[in-house]
């Protein structure tokens, strides 16, 4: 996608942050992101925060909702309309090679899957769309998706709730780090407690 088509959206999510139904405008940004819209849920959703730090709650369980219903979106479209819909989206956003090395063993570890790439930056519909495609157990998907995008959403509020706008720059810039690093940690401790105890 072109640099400047990205950059005009982007800024038009950032204008819908300001408006008075900013809510409902995250909800639906959350939702379509889900499944084609290229700019994240994030960039509405730290506005939104910082302009009313005691909403940041209600606000990280509206991008949720959308992200979630949003992505069984993206399950139906690889569930029914991957050849039609799927694969254009895909290969449009430049994903059709990386989805084409991960789909044939998807379902041995679809929820970890899941959960992973949905907390991390990530586009979220590259997954939602394999979902639907590999035939992932729907409630498996919506589960993992629920526990994702809701700490992603939460983490994300939680931290501009406690820390304010200092923490804006730091959760740009390093959200798929710490995702990362969280999960060496996690997956280290199973180790650990696997061969140490």
């Amino acid at each position: 996608m072109h640099a400047a088509m990205i950059r005009k959206l982007y800024d038009w999510t950032m204008d819908l942050a300001g408006h008075r139904r900013a809510p409902q405008a995250l909800f639906w940004v959350a939702f379509i992101e889900s499944s084609v819209f290229p700019i994240p849920p994030d960039v509405m959703l730290m506005p939104m925060v910082l302009a009313n730090r005691l909403k940041a709650w209600a606000y990280a369980g509206v991008a949720t909702a959308g992200s979630v219903l949003g992505g069984i979106a993206g399950y139906l479209i690889g569930l029914f309309l991957f050849d039609l819909v799927g694969r254009p989206l895909l290969d449009l956003y430049g994903y059709g090679q990386s989805f084409e090395q991960f789909a044939s063993n998807y379902n041995e570890h679809g929820a970890l899957i899941v959960f992973f790439f949905g907390v991390t930056p990530f586009p979220y519909k590259v997954i939602t769309i394999a979902s639907g495609v590999t035939q992932l157990n729907l409630l498996v998907f919506v589960l993992a998706s629920i526990a994702s995008r809701g700490l992603r959403f939460f983490l994300v509020s939680g931290l501009l709730y406690w820390f304010g706008p200092p923490i804006r720059d730091f959760i740009e810039k390093r959200l798929g780090l710490l995702t990362i690093l969280f999960f060496v940690l996690l997956f280290g401790g199973f180790i650990a407690a696997r061969y140490l105890v």
